[in-house]
């Protein structure tokens, strides 16, 4: 169970920026025993890969602060974050096999499809608000608003990781405020038309 939440968290941070939860997984099945990952998912601590990952994250986290930038970015990123969700999620629950889960042996591509879903949904949040953001703030919002996405992946990340009982309220206040999201956002739409 505690593992579904940490992959969980994981994916849910994958949609806010692909790279972060790969990068802290990596980094602490390389260095701590706090993620022991399996054969399959070994690559994910290889020092060239935890290189390269740092690399792109550097790449999203400029991009991801440049108005309009930021869009073309999200859509390039709508295959690279769920493939990462699928990714932590599955690294996850895989290492819960090596503590003795049923769970996953039985059912090994449920983990994939979940992180997946996860980390789209998330994403598909962060790319339809994105522009509502640049327009409402003339663009100066969005670096302000990447920045809490990147520390709320890399707070997610954590969370996931070293305290997975919190990510149900993590999880549900992310869903809260993607609620009141869309109801604004709805409501600026059918504002705007009467304006005119």
């Amino acid at each position: 169970m505690l593992a579904a939440l940490t992959g969980l968290g994981l994916s849910t941070a994958a949609g806010l920026n692909a790279y972060i939860p790969l990068l802290v997984v990596g980094l602490l099945a390389n260095f701590t025993d706090h993620v022991r990952l399996p054969q399959e998912f070994a690559w994910l601590s290889n020092g060239w890969v935890l290189g390269i990952i740092g690399v792109l994250l550097v790449v999203e986290f400029v991009f991801d602060k440049v108005p309009v930038v930021d869009s073309v970015n999200d859509m390039v990123q709508t295959v690279v974050r769920p493939a990462s969700g699928g990714v932590v999620f599955s690294a996850t629950e895989a290492a819960a096999r090596l503590d003795g889960s049923t769970w996953m042996s039985h059912n090994p591509w449920l983990s994939w499809v979940l992180g997946i879903a996860i980390a789209l949904a998330v994403h598909t949040m962060k790319a339809t608000t994105r522009p509502v953001v640049n327009a409402t703030t003339a663009g100066v919002g969005a670096p302000v608003v990447s920045t809490v996405e990147d520390a709320g992946a890399l707070g997610i990340s954590l969370v996931a990781i070293f305290l997975p009982v919190l990510v149900v309220v993590v999880v549900a206040g992310l869903a809260l405020f993607a609620w009141w999201a869309i109801r604004r956002i709805r409501r600026r739409r059918t504002a705007a038309p009467s304006l005119r």
